[in-house]
């Protein structure tokens, strides 16, 4: 069964990002939250793992509680970078558009 130990960290990392995702969407993008983010998700990451070492401690590759809630929490901060790869991408291509299509149609 260690191909189970595989899948802890992105399983914690998908459903913080999602529950960060739905309290943003709550609290329609507040600037005070946002600040918060990284804080909150891995505190999220910190629960998250430690329901796993207890509930199936098979899926998350820790000997013990504190390895738990280190891995949850760094499974709850990899879901904040993961946030921000997708912005900055996303940014970064609708800046590219942008300058191909300013010289496309020859204006500035």
């Amino acid at each position: 069964m260690d191909y189970l130990n595989l899948i802890s960290i992105p399983s914690i990392a998908t459903i913080v990002y999602w529950i960060i995702n739905i309290i943003k969407y709550t609290v329609n993008n507040n600037e005070n939250f946002k600040r918060f983010i990284p804080l909150t998700a891995a505190l999220l990451g910190m629960i998250f793992g430690v329901i796993a070492y207890y509930a199936l401690p098979d899926i998350i590759p820790a000997p013990n509680l504190i390895v738990a809630i280190l891995i949850g929490a760094s499974s709850g901060l990899t879901a904040t970078g993961f946030n921000q790869t997708v912005k900055q991408l996303s940014k970064y291509s609708e800046e590219k558009q942008n300058k191909t299509s300013i010289t496309v149609n020859g204006k500035k």
